[in-house]
């Protein structure tokens, strides 16, 4: 097999390199929007494995999340009961099955996410706005296939509990 196209490689690196600052730089807000909200670092990485569970239609359990936290269920049943007490988190019956319970970002949560969060969608919108809609439906399969690729990776290790995005 052919050497990879070394343009291709430097491109991908890169990409990676990109991928790394973000999140690097998602986990400083992430922080900031914790120690605002009085929310510890696991509160917060709950809250988003919520809410992208939610987004994608995939409400999750308590189990679920849980097993994506890599916590013990009395930590995780004390970090529930703690997001919804604090109002960012609520149950709600699943309506596949009433027996079940999905977790559920609550409005207040929804209300303190958008309060913070917007201006970084302001910020967002002004530093893409000269980008033609091509280079973001582009940038768009890319992050796809990153996410992918970093589930097969995930699932490489051994976790078994299907983070999907």
């Amino acid at each position: 097999m052919p050497d990879p196209d070394p343009d291709r490689a430097a491109l991908e690196m890169l990409i990676a390199d990109d991928v790394r600052a973000m999140n690097a730089e998602s986990d400083q807000i992430g922080q900031v929007f914790a120690g605002r909200h009085a929310l510890t670092a696991n509160d917060f990485r709950a809250l988003l494995h919520v809410m992208v569970a939610e987004t994608g239609g995939t409400p999750l359990s308590a189990g679920e999340l849980r097993r994506r936290m890599g916590t013990s269920a009395a930590a995780i049943t004390y970090l529930v009961e703690r997001m919804i007490a604090s109002g960012h988190l609520l149950r709600d019956a699943d309506p596949a099955d009433r027996r079940r319970v999905k977790l559920r970002v609550a409005d207040h949560g929804l209300q303190v996410g958008r309060e913070f969060f917007t201006p970084l969608a302001d910020h967002t919108h002004a530093a893409l706005a000269d980008l033609p809609d091509s280079d973001l439906a582009a940038a768009h399969r890319v992050f796809g296939a990153l996410i992918d690729a970093m589930g097969a990776f995930r699932t490489d290790l051994g976790d078994t509990a299907g983070n999907p995005a």
